[in-house]
């Protein structure tokens, strides 16, 4: 293959006279179909002119550098120990591979023949039914490798179940794109949550000029869009990444005017894809199903009455109806008060004042808010009202099927700590919507993973912000075809479960989990670096329930960032495999106690394939790093 490369070269006028720069090598390296880091590319062909005292390359100069990028050695050695003759794998050879290494116990010599003629550049060897090292470096790098699941990459799952039974991709405060005080509001933040398969979106809405409401974060000085503005982008990008059910979570501080005018955008903007009354026009027992209301968009909002008189009202004019609403709020625990605080005025000069000593203190009073609701806008919410959360034991005895709760981060962790199993038997019954504490002004995010465990189905984060937390929600949600919809399993679907998070040793079979970390192959450079070179460092992570939450590191490779070895070995004992995610991260590190983030994959535990497989890589924004990867070996049973 690369004599033949050789000789192509030789006749095409621009390489003839052997003078290749860089920009002619990247070129060719291209047209070889060979994946590529620039910076690699650069560092290795500066090495090699460097060397010889000149600017330009010539043919055997171009073949050494094809063959540093494209021939791992760790590979090589693994095509070897399957070809008797270190030259040519038979299709006898390719199907043992496939059944002893990558665990494709069904595959057949239709299949070791069909990888052939799919992967083997040479025309000679295809035609004999053999392939070469070339062709089994390319199968080796594809998709038929990869460690995700391929079949985990469409919609597999079981969409019949009700809506509470499936865990919900959300976001938070959807229109922001930075920080929550002084960011800009933006209408990207829906488009971009939308086409990453999030079906959960948060909209503040406020009174805006000429009566037009509009959408920021209240009482702060991030900037303002309009209501209308961001319906038409839910109804343009709403079902372009899945076909599932999308949920507008409205935080609604307009006046009973402006929110008529909401109703009439939703109604006008959306058409047949806004739900405006049940299924069969008739109160539920249980919540529908994902699959029932495909490509239809829910109003999440207060609401006035039951979903009975809603449906008793359909076809009457509410238009300028208003009904006020009572409700008792504790301010000690209500973070979406805390995060709409006003911006702190100037403080003032303090009178002195003779204060009076009083035998007991002073008693708390709850605090009562008014809520008004325009009914046109209030007969909108079908199976998504937002109702109070209380108690587990209130809402278990008062709370309808189609009435959710929003609960902030802080009483859910003190929930979740204190009373694990309780919360699953109630997000078995209803859906839970948490958010972020209200001091979380840089919109840094929470571990949404101690949510999950206990079947909370919105687990609304920041997506504008980078970090492991929004790794774990990609790395969990790109599972089920990324249609933003998991099916939790059974154990947090039963309303009778007796699961808790916080005690599972012996309630289930462990899963034993091994990866072998063998090599990494053009990791990004460290930023500090001039060249390629880094410290390439890899940690593996599991989260999940507390019990299986684990993270092992390998050894510092130093000075390599284009081909570091490991060929470590991690075992890992998890005892509950269907909340686990598994994540690669890979770092440089720059000292004993600091490392530069690199690169990293997140994916379930059960969405791994086992056998020798590539990890691709991501950065901190969710980009791909092509050709960036890891190369593992991966045991479970």
């Amino acid at each position: 293959r690369e004599e033949k490369t050789a000789q192509q070269i030789r006749q095409e006028d621009e390489f003839r006279h052997g003078k290749i720069d860089l920009d002619k090598t990247l070129k060719l390296l291209g047209r070889m179909q060979l994946g590529f880091d620039y910076i690699h590319v650069k560092y290795i062909f500066k090495k090699t002119t460097e060397q010889r005292k000149v600017r330009t390359i010539n043919i055997e100069d171009f073949i050494a550098i094809y063959r540093t990028l494209a021939h791992r050695n760790e590979i090589q050695e693994l095509f070897f120990s399957y070809s008797p003759n270190h030259k040519i794998l038979t299709e006898a050879n390719l199907l043992e591979f496939l059944k002893k290494e990558q665990f494709e116990t069904e595959a057949t010599e239709a299949t070791a023949s069909e990888l052939i003629m799919r992967y083997e550049p040479i025309e000679e060897v295809k035609k004999l039914n053999q392939m070469t090292f070339e062709g089994f470096l390319r199968y080796m790098c594809s998709t038929d490798c990869a460690i995700f699941k391929q079949e985990h990459k469409t919609v597999y799952q079981d969409m019949s179940y009700s809506l509470c039974d499936y865990f919900i991709s959300s976001s938070h405060n959807t229109y922001l794109i930075s920080d929550q005080l002084i960011g800009p509001s933006h209408l990207w933040g829906y488009s971009s949550a939308l086409l990453k398969g999030c079906r959960c979106l948060e909209i503040d809405c406020w009174d805006g000029p000429q009566n037009d409401p509009i959408v920021y974060h209240g009482h702060t000085l991030t900037s303002k869009i309009t209501f209308a503005s961001v319906i038409q982008v839910v109804e343009k990008y709403a079902f372009v990444a899945s076909d599932y059910p999308i949920v507008l979570s409205l935080e609604n501080h307009c006046s009973p005017k402006q929110q008529e005018v909401m109703a009439d955008y939703l109604e006008k903007i959306l058409g047949d894809k806004l739900l405006t009354t049940t299924i069969d026009e008739t109160v539920p027992t249980e919540l529908p199903s994902p699959e029932a209301l495909k490509f239809k968009i829910l109003i999440k909002n207060k609401k006035v009455g039951t979903l009975q008189d809603t449906i008793l009202r359909r076809g009457i004019d509410t238009h300028g109806e208003v009904v006020e609403l009572e409700e008792e709020v504790d301010q000690s625990e209500d973070e979406e008060a805390t995060e709409r605080k006003p911006m702190p005025k100037t403080p003032q000069p303090k009178r002195k004042t003779v204060e009076k000593k009083s035998s007991s203190p002073p008693r708390k009073k709850p605090k009562v808010k008014k809520i008004k609701l325009a009914l046109e806008l209030s007969d909108l919410v079908i199976y998504t009202k937002s109702e109070k959360f209380v108690s587990f034991e209130n809402q278990r005895a008062n709370q309808h099927c189609y009435e959710n709760n929003s609960i902030g981060e802080l009483k859910a962790r003190k929930l979740v700590k204190q009373s694990a199993n309780e919360f699953i038997l109630h997000t078995a019954r209803f859906i839970a919507r948490i958010y972020p504490k209200g001091t979380r002004t840089n919109s840094s995010n929470y571990n949404p993973q101690e949510f999950w465990n206990v079947g909370c189905q919105m687990v609304a984060l920041n997506f504008q912000t980078p970090g492991q937390q929004m790794d774990l929600q990609n790395g969990k949600f790109v599972d089920n075809g990324g249609c933003g919809y998991l099916l939790k399993p059974e154990f947090l679907r039963d309303r009778y479960s007796k699961f808790n998070p916080h005690s599972v040793i012996g309630n289930q079979n462990p899963t034993m989990l091994s990866i072998k970390l063998i090599s990494g192959y053009q990791l990004p450079p460290s930023n500090l670096s001039r060249s390629n070179k880094a410290d390439p460092i890899v940690q593996i992570e599991i989260h999940g329930v507390p019990e299986d939450q684990v993270k092992q590191q390998t050894c510092v490779v130093r000075n390599n960032a284009l081909c570091p070895r490991w060929n470590e070995t991690f075992t890992f004992t998890i005892q509950v495999p269907e909340l686990a995610l598994v994540r690669f991260c890979v770092e440089d590190q720059i000292s004993l106690v600091s490392n530069e983030f690199l690169g990293q994959y997140t994916l379930p535990l059960l969405s791994m394939n086992k056998g020798y497989r590539h990890v691709p890589l991501y950065s901190k924004l969710g980009d791909r790093l092509d050709p960036a990867s890891l190369f593992v070996y991966i045991w479970y049973y």
